[in-house]
């Protein structure tokens, strides 16, 4: 089933402010609440919907990938613009960052049972253990213009951590692992502060096991216990059609390997766009200059126009002007949203010889003084510039 738009979702336009959004996610978390909503399932699923929309676009970087590549451009996937989907962020997190820390739902006493989408309620008496991520990878991808008109996948080597193979990333040489004293399991530590204001609660991560909850007893000897090690891996990118410089995309979970089998981060993959020998490229359209003698510009000839899909003839009109721009329609790169393709710009440039020989010299007097030969443009006649005016408005 094809995912709703988000901001459908929460109920805003695009040019919403990070209040607005705020306001219309707290709406529907109040209203789809599961504690206010027991077994209902689709209530729930609409929770889960409007939380994962809320996620994107409360976050500038991925609201900006969304806003451009729609939802290719969050989502991991072979083939798609991975945003780490919604593998790597805490619900409670987006909960407690709308409501604030320790608001009562009534009955989940506080966020304290999320953990993603990992089930809902009995908040205050779970443990918060948490789960370490790997961290993102970057790589450039060079591509020319013919794999931006077809789209391709390139494999790269690349350094990274991956899960160690001897204690299959859990750290342990022996398997074994023993509760962190300090949090007692719980992978937070709460400390109570006297302010002015009377006592203060906070939480945080806990030191001694980084909110694991446990701690190895004997560490791998291959990874010192952290459960992954550098290596050098091959991963395939597949570049979707239609990029462009600059653009950045991630595919979830093929960056760095997490900690004690955690969550793997992502890889941000940039484009870089070679240059090209026969086509300047803008935006979707491409730019081709043809070269035609003054003959076949008065006379009128047919051309072999080459394209990223192939060679195409090309009628050019008798009294064809140099700086004339034909269009071919179709012709040019594909949009990277689908929305169709832009066109093959053919400016057509008529060539002028700098040496000729006696007998063509004779027969170019004959020509220099017949009056269809005099310069004499018409005021319907536009100039270069104004033709390309034309062209890109």
């Amino acid at each position: 089933m094809a995912k709703r738009d988000y901001y459908e979702v929460l109920g805003v336009d695009k040019n919403a402010t990070a209040e607005d959004l705020k306001k219309a996610y707290r709406k529907l978390a109040l209203k789809y609440h599961p504690d206010r909503n027991p077994g209902d399932k689709e209530a729930e699923e609409k929770f889960k919907e409007a939380a994962e929309a809320y996620s994107v676009l409360s976050d500038p970087d991925k609201k900006a990938r969304y806003d451009q590549f729609g939802h290719a451009g969050v989502e991991g996937g072979a083939g798609g613009f991975g945003g780490g989907g919604f593998a790597d962020f805490d619900l409670n997190d987006i909960l407690n960052s709308v409501f604030g820390r320790g608001f009562n739902f009534g009955g989940s006493g506080g966020f304290g049972g999320f953990s993603g989408f990992g089930g809902f309620g009995g908040g205050s008496g779970r443990s918060q253990q948490r789960v370490q991520r790997g961290g993102n990878l970057r790589i450039k991808a060079k591509v020319t213009l013919e794999d931006i008109a077809q789209g391709v996948e390139k494999k790269y080597k690349v350094k990274k951590y991956v899960t160690c193979k001897t204690c299959h990333g859990s750290g342990s040489k022996d398997g074994e692992m023993e509760t962190c004293g300090h949090c007692h399991g719980a992978g937070v530590v709460v400390e109570v502060r006297r302010t002015i204001l009377g006592q203060m609660q906070t939480q945080s991560t806990c030191p001694h096991c980084n909110g694991l909850g446990k701690i190895v007893k004997h560490k791998c000897p291959d990874c010192n216990g952290e459960g992954v090690q550098l290596s050098e891996e091959v991963v395939t990118v597949p570049i979707p059609r239609g990029v462009a410089e600059g653009m950045q995309f991630q595919l979830s979970g093929k960056g760095h390997a997490g900690p004690h089998n955690g969550v793997p981060g992502d890889l941000i993959v940039q484009i870089e766009e070679l240059p090209h020998d026969t086509f300047e490229r803008q935006e979707n359209n491409l730019l081709y200059t043809a070269y035609i003698n003054f003959v076949d510009a008065t006379l009128g000839t047919s051309l072999e126009i080459p394209t990223l899909q192939g060679k195409v003839k090309m009628k050019i009109e008798p009294g064809t002007p140099s700086g004339k721009i034909l269009r071919l329609r179709g012709k040019g790169l594909p949009d990277v949203n689908g929305y169709g393709s832009g066109d093959m710009l053919v400016s057509i440039n008529v060539w002028i010889p700098k040496a000729t020989n006696k007998e063509e010299r004779e027969l170019l007097e004959k020509l220099r003084n017949s009056p269809n030969f005099q310069p004499n443009p018409s005021k319907q006649e536009k100039g270069f510039f104004s033709k390309m005016k034309d062209f890109f408005n």
